[in-house]
């Protein structure tokens, strides 16, 4: 391998890396509240309100519906209005981020699902308000299954990218398109194979190493 090719797949790979840790803090940040209002608002929970939950949740399911690469063309005038440009790694967060948020809502919901009705009871007794129960009981007991939907996210994140490389957003999905598969160079194809392969595993092994140790303090 060439330094030449070296470089490029290390560029490319940084640039991957941005996309996906990007868009999954905002993944975090835009579908965690939304889960917890979804969660909150059901028939059983801290503030039954369950038309504005089933709302929600159609919004949900109607967005994770949209295929990512309609998406990607779809928001391309919002990405312009927002980063000023459709292409490159920095453009491709946005509609990565929009397409993250529901999906990762979702996992985090089943996740607040989860959560022993017992443990919330027992703080409402005591008299804990309903801020004290979502921070205190909800988030800390769904944190493991939370960060194993982190983890899902992140790793569908990476397909999202490689995909949206194909359209100019840079990363290891352009690489593999414009210098792999347009000038079928095989050796290229091969590296962001294995590369992407090595990524993802390492993805799964942080967030399977955080969720055992969150399991077991």
């Amino acid at each position: 391998m060439s330094r030449l090719i070296f470089d490029l797949i290390l560029r490319a790979t940084w640039e991957t890396a941005q996309m996906v840790l990007a868009s999954g803090l905002v993944a975090v940040i835009g579908g965690l509240p939304l889960a917890l209002v979804v969660v909150a608002t059901r028939r059983d929970g801290l503030l039954p309100c369950p038309p504005v939950a089933r709302l929600l949740g159609l919004v949900i399911d109607m967005l994770r519906a949209i295929p990512f690469i309609i998406l990607l063309v779809i928001l391309i005038p919002v990405t312009r209005m927002i980063v000023g440009t459709s292409l490159g790694t920095t453009a491709a967060i946005v509609p990565l981020s929009l397409a993250a948020i529901p999906y990762f809502a979702r996992i985090a919901e089943v996740s607040l699902r989860e959560v022993d009705p017992a443990l919330v009871d027992a703080v409402r007794t005591m008299g804990g308000t309903r801020w004290m129960i979502v921070r205190h009981v909800l988030i800390p007991e769904a944190l493991p299954g939370l960060v194993a939907g982190l983890t899902v996210t992140l790793i569908t994140l990476t397909g999202a990218s490689a995909m949206a490389g194909a359209v100019g957003a840079g990363g290891l999905g352009d690489v593999a398109i414009r210098y792999g598969y347009q000038r079928f160079n095989t050796e290229i194809m091969t590296l962001v194979v294995l590369v992407l392969i090595v990524f993802v595993a390492l993805i799964q092994s942080i967030g399977n190493a955080i969720s055992h140790h969150l399991r077991h303090t």
